[in-house]
C-alpha cells in the first residue's frame, strides 16, 4: 500500500515512463483531462492481508468491529434500455468487421448503478479487503487520487512483470462463465488442460490475434522470446484462454518504449491497432477513462508489476460506474456479447449485496 503527500506527477504519453519509478495509473486514451498519473510513494510497505488492523491503520482509519464491516448494497435497476443501446453500438462495430475494415474491435460499455450508502474512507478499505479475499488470483487495487478519482480493480491480466532484465507478459482473451461441475475447475499449468472446458472457434481466434500481436511487439526488443500456451486460466467465476510470454532485455531504462509498443493490445483495442483505437474513441458511447488502461508498480531498476485495468469500477459517493467490454469478430453475436459484459461486471458487483 502507498500513501502520498502532494499531487501525482502527470504525464501525457506512455513513452515518458522511460526510467520512471512509482505507481502508474494510465488511461486507455491519454489526454489533458485524463493524464497518466505517477505516484511517488513516501510510505511503501508490505502488510499481510491477515493483519487487517495494520491495513486499516496504514490507510489512516481504525479497524471496525465485525458488525460495522458493512458495504453499501447495489440498488436494483432496469437494464432493458441499456441492453438495446448496446445492440445499436454492437451493430455499428460488427459491420466494420463484416466489411473488412478491421480484423477485430473491442466494444466496451459503462453502466452507473446506485448504492444504498457512500463508499468512503473505512468502507473503501473494507471493500478492498473483501476483493482480496474473493479473488486471490487477481491483482487487486483501490486508488483514490486527485484528478483520477476512486477506482477499484480486480484484474487477471498482466501487462508487464519482472526484474533484472527478465520480464513476462500474457495474452488473455476469450471468456466463458463456469457453471455446474465446471466450478470445480482450477487453473492448470501451461501444459495442462481440463476436459470440462470447451472453447469455441471465435474465442480461440480472438486469443490467437492477441498472441501474434504480442510476439511481434516483443521481437522488436528481444531475441529471446518464449511462449507457453494457450491454456485455460480461471479468474473468479470466469475462465479465459491464456498464453505466457517470457523475454529478456538489456536496457531496462526503456520500459516506457516497450509499454508504448505493447499497449493497447488487441485484447482491449483491436487490429490494426492505431486505426481501431481511433474508431473506438470516436464511436463508443462514453469515454473509457482509466478502464482498460493499466496500473501498478513500475521500477526499471527493481521489480515491475503492471496490469491491464479490467474488471474495474469508478466510485463516486453513492454511484458506482461499472465497465466491461468484449472482442468483436465476424462470428460474434450481440446477445452473447451483452451477456459477456454482464458477467465481467459481476466481478465487482459481487463484492456488494443487492438490495431487494
Amino acid at each position: 500500500m502507498i500513501r502520498q503527500t502532494g499531487r501525482p506527477q502527470l504525464l501525457q504519453s506512455v513513452s515518458q515512463l522511460n526510467d520512471c519509478r512509482g505507481f502508474v495509473i494510465a488511461p486507455f486514451d491519454t489526454s489533458g483531462t485524463v493524464p497518466i498519473a505517477m505516484i511517488q510513494g513516501d510510505d511503501i510497505r508490505e502488510i499481510p492481508l491477515t493483519d487487517e488492523q495494520a491495513i486499516y491503520s496504514h490507510a489512516g482509519y481504525d479497524a471496525p468491529d465485525e458488525e460495522r464491516k458493512e458495504i453499501p448494497a447495489i440498488l436494483p435497476q432496469d437494464k432493458e434500455s441499456q441492453r438495446w443501446k448496446y445492440f445499436i453500438d454492437f451493430a455499428n462495430f460488427h459491420s466494420q468487421i463484416s466489411d473488412g475494415v478491421f480484423d477485430k474491435l473491442v466494444l466496451s460499455r459503462q453502466t452507473e448503478e446506485r448504492l444504498s450508502g457512500d463508499i468512503t474512507g473505512c468502507s473503501a478499505v473494507t471493500l478492498f479487503l473483501r476483493a482480496c479475499e474473493r479473488y486471490p488470483r487477481m491483482f487487486i487495487s483501490l486508488i483514490d487520487v486527485e484528478g483520477v478519482g476512486m477506482w477499484i480493480t480486480a484484474t487477471p491480466e498482466i501487462l508487464l512483470e519482472g526484474s533484472d532484465g527478465r520480464y513476462r507478459t500474457i495474452s488473455l482473451a476469450g471468456t466463458m462463465k463456469l457453471e455446474g461441475e465446471q466450478l470445480s475447475f482450477d487453473t492448470p499449468d501451461a501444459t495442462g488442460g481440463n476436459d470440462l472446458i470447451r472453447w469455441t472457434d471465435k474465442n480461440i481466434q480472438e486469443q490467437r490475434f492477441v498472441s501474434t500481436y504480442i510476439t511481434e511487439c516483443l521481437e522488436q526488443y528481444s531475441d529471446n522470446v518464449t511462449e507457453k500456451g494457450p491454456y485455460t486460466a480461471r479468474a473468479g467465476q470466469l475462465v479465459h484462454l491464456r498464453s505466457d510470454f517470457d523475454f529478456s532485455i538489456r536496457d531496462t531504462s526503456k520500459l516506457g518504449n516497450i509499454l508504448n509498443s505493447l499497449y493497447p493490445t488487441p485484447a482491449v483495442c483491436g487490429l490494426p491497432k492505431d486505426r481501431s483505437k481511433r474508431f473506438i474513441i470516436e464511436n463508443e458511447p462514453l469515454p473509457r477513462g482509466y478502464y482498460s488502461g493499466f496500473m501498478g508498480m513500475l521500477d526499471p531498476h527493481g521489480t515491475t508489476s503492471l496490469y491491464v485495468s479490467l474488471r474495474c469500477s469508478r466510485i463516486n459517493g453513492r454511484v458506482i460506474a461499472l465497465y466491461a467490454g468484449g472482442g468483436i469478430l465476424p462470428d460474434s453475436r450481440g446477445e452473447e456479447e451483452w451477456m459477456e459484459t454482464e458477467m465481467k461486471m459481476d466481478t465487482i458487483r459481487n463484492l456488494f449485496d443487492v438490495q431487494q
